[in-house]
């Protein structure tokens, strides 16, 4: 790990579990001040516990990402808690229920969208706000490979959510490079979480997937995710804006 973060405080989304999880303690491990943010109170007093093992400062705010007057509070908790906010990564999202598009009930996408798109929009929206007025940061949006960069039955949804947030990523960092808030995407695929599995599939049967989906015949570790969101957020990636990284063994390729 070769930058260190000590000092910044750092805010992660979607936090309680997965990568943001994994997110959230790789940032504590690399010396940051780390705000946890979901829905649920429990699961993110956990990630703080991690965070905190390794020997780090952290805390969490509860959040629903679709609700404007939570997102400012989350923000503003993060900053008068620890004097500032220098990293966001927005990672809470939703999957949603595989449908065709021909077949999704309207509530069904109106829900993917308003935690993926509206919910990144929104902590972003606060997160610059802040930044612009002290000095500029670092945000780093993730997104997937679903949607930008490939379709896949069933989840049209999710990857137009998706893909929305790539482009909002590009606008804004247009937009806000030039006051020193520097904004880009990680795209993801399959990486080794709960997520990644299918209904009744052990890891085994994924394994086997992989193998024939992915050409790097694996899913990605938690810690590869984290690495290059730390990379994006870091001063080594400087000249890196409004870029869309994907990480997904070239699957989409």
């Amino acid at each position: 790990m070769s930058t260190s973060f000590a000092g910044k405080v750092v805010l992660v989304t979607g936090a309680g579990s997965g990568i943001g999880r994994h997110i959230a303690v790789s940032f504590g491990r690399a010396g940051a001040t780390v705000v946890v943010a979901g829905r649920s109170a429990e699961p993110l007093a956990r990630t703080v516990e991690l965070v905190e093992a390794e020997g780090a400062t952290g805390s969490y705010v509860t959040v629903d990402v679709t609700n404007e007057a939570d997102v400012a509070r989350m923000v503003e908790t993060a900053v008068a808690r620890h004097g500032g906010l220098h990293v966001a990564v927005n990672n809470a999202g939703v999957l949603g229920t595989p449908a065709p598009l021909g077949e999704l009930a309207e509530a069904e996408w109106n829900a993917v969208l308003a935690t993926n798109l509206t919910g990144a929009w929104l902590s972003m929206k606060h997160e610059i706000a802040h930044m612009r007025a002290n000095g500029g940061g670092a945000i780093v949006n993730v997104a997937s490979n679903l949607g930008p960069h490939m379709a896949r039955q069933n989840m049209g949804a999710y990857g137009v959510s998706k893909a929305g947030v790539v482009v909002m990523t590009k606008t804004a960092a247009l937009e806000y490079i030039g006051e020193g808030v520097r904004i880009n995407a990680v795209s993801l695929g399959a990486v080794d979480t709960s997520m990644s599995m299918k209904p009744g599939e052990t890891e085994e049967d994924r394994a086997a997937r992989m193998r024939e989906a992915v050409p790097a015949g694996r899913v990605a570790t938690t810690e590869e995710i984290a690495a290059t969101v730390r990379w994006l957020a870091s001063p080594e990636s400087s000249f890196l804006v409004g870029h869309d990284v994907v990480v997904d063994g070239g699957a989409s390729l």
